[in-house]
């Protein structure tokens, strides 16, 4: 009965490391993998950017080098995708250069006059008429439209026989010597973060080590 009792947990015991074995083995050497937990898992390490000795992590240093940090001689860095997301490496149609470990973008942006379309402010001009009656003036107050003069005093020695309908004013310029257009806005920077969900990234440390195509 106890021989028995032990052999079954040699078994149990060999299934587990078994397994646990097998989960290292599933993964390859340098994979990226979100995880929704708060640790990283046996053989796994968080892709924070921390800074491991090559002595240690040999095989992965072989794949990752020094491009996402690290002396090369016996150091190297993991990616660091904390608060980030991840863009395919490349030059896809129409778009620009993205170099393998290049970090870019950011949360916020602030408009200036360079990012706004291409426009003219036109000025208005003024009219201005007035309305001439062409009857003589005889009275002093000037009602219905009437230039009057006193009649009291002579503006002029002989009235025309036919008084003019019409009014001209000399040509004439205004100048403005100084002035300025008030400024709208505050000039403060807006969010253009997607909305997300946070996950922790996670890189594979020890596993199968990829060959090369």
């Amino acid at each position: 009965m106890k021989g028995t009792i032990k052999v079954l947990c040699c078994a149990v015991l060999a299934s587990s490391l078994s397994h646990q074995v097998s989960a290292q083995q599933d993964c390859m050497i340098g994979e990226v993998k979100w995880f929704a937990g708060n640790f990283a898992p046996r053989g796994w390490a968080f892709a924070n950017g921390q800074i491991l000795a090559i002595s240690s992590n040999t095989a992965l240093f072989s794949i990752l080098g020094t491009t996402y940090g690290g002396d090369g001689r016996t150091t190297f860095g993991l990616p660091s995708l904390r608060g980030r997301s991840i863009v395919g490496a490349g030059n896809g149609p129409g778009l620009s250069q993205v170099r393998l470990g290049a970090k870019m973008g950011t949360e916020t942006t602030t408009l200036n006059n360079t990012h706004l379309p291409t426009h003219a402010h036109s000025a208005g001009t003024l009219k201005g008429e007035m309305t001439i009656n062409k009857s003589a003036g005889t009275t002093e107050l000037p009602e219905g439209a009437t230039l009057a003069d006193s009649q009291r005093m002579a503006s002029y020695t002989a009235m025309p026989t036919t008084p003019e309908t019409t009014a001209t004013t000399a040509a004439g310029s205004v100048g403005i010597t100084q002035g300025a257009t008030g400024n709208a806005g505050g000039n403060q920077a807006f969010n253009i973060r997607n909305p997300a969900q946070a996950l922790n990234p996670i890189i594979c440390l020890f596993g199968t080590f990829p060959s090369r195509s």
